[in-house]
């Protein structure tokens, strides 16, 4: 059966609103999280996860929040962190690996650490047992997807565009997927712009889906309450697992 990963923003509306969300959303079908540390510049997203991020830090999020929520979560769904590298960098490197592991994170997700400097930073890792989740795109060549995903870990994100997150762009992947399942036995994951509309689509070749953008949508909603929020969301994420597979 194909995975569904979803993405959603620590912190926004608040703490126990992500926690409830979270556990509500594994009882939809949601077979990994991503929970998204915010910060002031994602670069890999769009406008989005990026107003999400924007909303979380004007609510007062700090780590201390995210390691309360993970807390909750991480015991009884597969959990990893997704982030930029300076909130990573700025708790040390070191100690946010421990931190991770004693709460049962099983990695990390971060969009704009480069394949070559995390090998600085893997041995790390390795250490506390947490994986980072590679990213390969469609503009990578052969040689270098070769190099990326031959240690690869947890699983491999497959970027399907060249852009931001949410914006829909449509490419033909199966050269990439092909080049991947031919090579690695990770589990290759694809996200970027995928919805109810588009996973039974994007879903073809590979081992699951990543979906953010469209569960955010509905958190940045303010006409809906609370539970209205995570009873939409919930939703979509049922259309979506059951769409892939």
């Amino acid at each position: 059966m194909k995975k569904l990963i979803a993405y959603i923003t620590a912190g926004y509306p608040d703490p126990n609103f992500t926690t409830d969300l979270a556990l509500s959303l594994q009882e939809a079908g949601v077979d990994i999280l991503e929970l998204g540390i915010a910060f002031s510049d994602p670069v890999a997203d769009g406008p989005v996860i990026e107003e999400a991020n924007l909303r979380s830090l004007q609510q007062g999020f700090k780590m201390k929040k995210l390691y309360d929520m993970t807390q909750e979560i991480a015991p009884k769904m597969e959990t990893f962190w997704m982030g930029y590298f300076n909130s990573f960098y700025a708790q040390g490197v070191q100690n946010i690996s421990q931190i991770a592991r004693d709460l049962g994170v099983k990695g990390f997700i971060i969009p704009d650490l480069p394949h070559e400097e995390s090998r600085v930073y893997q041995p790390i890792f390795q250490q506390h047992q947490l994986s980072l989740v590679n990213f390969v795109a469609p503009t990578d060549g052969k040689a270098r997807i070769a190099k990326i995903i031959e240690k690869s870990q947890g699983f491999i994100y497959l970027v399907a565009y060249a852009g931001i997150t949410g914006s829909g762009t449509a490419e033909d992947l199966s050269s990439v997927i092909s080049e991947i399942k031919a090579t690695s036995q990770t589990p290759l994951y694809i996200g970027f712009g995928v919805d109810e509309k588009s996973a039974k689509e994007k879903s073809k070749g590979v081992d699951g889906v990543i979906v953010g953008s469209a569960f955010v949508k509905v958190l940045l909603d303010d006409s809906l309450s609370h539970s209205e929020k995570i009873k939409k969301i919930c939703a979509k994420a049922r259309v979506i697992k059951e769409a892939i597979n």
